[in-house]
């Protein structure tokens, strides 16, 4: 019980619903014989009754594969089973014509009119899985006239010939929207989970693509600066004048302050703001679908101390997208002592499940040599069932790691 609990727990969201939908449609398909015996019940010949019924766990088997199929041929996962769609019909047709055969006519009992109703209406419902809605219409318009000629042969007035063929159309409808509108919640989880995952990647490219943008704008000018006076001081060598000398000093003090600059955007880049990094993380994982509680008020800490919390959020927030399947994630902040103790930021998310190993990334592997670099610790593992916790302690006026 307990490894079947984690193996639950251990799977996403999405794969849950999937899961949900699937058992759900698959148990109301194998009901079908139970339900073929039940509308049978007032038949009292067993040699009557076992064909049909016989019959019904085949077409509930392979409507149960139509549904199957269906769903993945829904979700784009497979082609169409055009086979199986056949096979259906086929079955379809075999039970109506053996309860036509075997049972009392339509007129003297109702037990036929049921059987012929279950066998359509449960190939209908998984039909409309795995064919476009033109084709399960078409399926329904041949089979209405059918009906209502096929009643009349049984012995059936006109207007118990058309109310038969009503239950047929409503039959269609009931299974065509239960396991249509099934299979659409079905694709839009999918595709919300798909959206999540893209939208988590484009704020890690945007945050390349920033840092991309800066490095570009401070060496870009410096460089074409010093290709141009490279080139005028390689002319001035060729020549032989003096002012070759000043030309190359020039490149060289215009390579320092190009090195300097560059020092400033990765320092800005490597030593984040803990006020910007908690606004970050709550856009970015709002992004993401994840709810995101920030009970931090990082005011009144030391610059150094705010700064390396910083990374501590930033490297969270990264494994929180990358390595979880988060719904939550709660960032607290607790101060032991402005001046001589210490401050312990935690982040708590609920996206790794019990029973999945936590998965450690080398952004923590670093953060953790980061802190331990000013005298800091790092914790990350399961907290309570379903819950991770990233716990980083830090001694207040550390110095922020390189």
């Amino acid at each position: 019980m307990r490894s079947l609990t984690g193996w639950w727990r251990g799977r996403g969201q999405p794969e849950r619903f999937d899961l949900y939908t699937r058992l759900s449609m698959y148990s109301v398909v194998c009901f079908e014989p139970l339900v073929v015996l039940a509308v049978l019940s007032p038949v009292r010949d067993a040699g009557r009754i076992l064909p049909i019924l016989v019959l019904s766990v085949a077409h509930a088997v392979v409507c149960l594969l139509l549904t199957r199929a269906g769903l993945d041929s829904y979700l784009g996962r497979r082609p169409r089973p055009v086979g199986l769609a056949v096979a259906g019909g086929v079955l379809t047709l075999a039970g109506t014509g053996l309860a036509l055969l075997l049972l009392p006519t339509l007129a003297e009992s109702p037990a036929k009119t049921a059987a012929f109703l279950v066998f359509a209406g449960y190939f209908y419902a998984a039909l409309s899985t795995a064919v476009p809605p033109r084709v399960s219409l078409l399926a329904l318009l041949a089979g209405v006239p059918c009906t209502f000629v096929v009643g009349r042969a049984d012995g059936l007035t006109p207007q118990r010939a058309v109310g038969i063929t009503i239950a047929l159309v409503a039959v269609f409808v009931a299974g065509y929207v239960s396991f249509r509108l099934s299979a659409w919640m079905l694709g839009v989880v999918w595709q919300l989970d798909q959206s999540r995952q893209v939208q988590a990647r484009l704020a890690v490219a945007e945050e390349r693509l920033r840092f991309a943008r800066d490095l570009h704008d401070v060496l870009g000018r410096n460089l074409s600066v010093v290709a141009l006076k490279s080139e005028l001081a390689a002319k001035f060598a060729e020549r032989g004048r003096a002012e070759a000398v000043t030309e190359m000093l020039e490149v060289r003090r215009i390579a320092q302050e190009s090195l300097t600059e560059v020092r400033e955007v990765v320092r800005g880049y490597r030593s984040p703001d803990l006020e910007a990094e908690l606004a970050g993380a709550r856009s970015v994982l709002a992004a993401a679908g994840v709810d995101c509680q920030v009970l931090v008020d990082g005011t009144g800490l030391p610059p150094d101390a705010q700064a390396t919390l910083g990374w501590v959020v930033r490297e969270g927030t990264t494994n929180v997208l990358r390595h979880t399947d988060a719904n939550e994630c709660v960032i607290s902040l607790r101060t032991d002592g402005r001046k001589t103790g210490t401050v312990t930021l935690t982040m708590d998310n609920d996206g790794v499940p019990a029973g999945r190993p936590a998965e450690f990334g080398s952004g923590l592997q670093g953060l953790a040599e980061r802190l331990a670099a000013v005298g800091g610790t790092m914790s990350a593992g399961p907290a309570a069932p379903g819950r991770f916790r990233l716990t980083a302690r830090l001694p207040l006026g550390a110095a922020v790691a390189p």
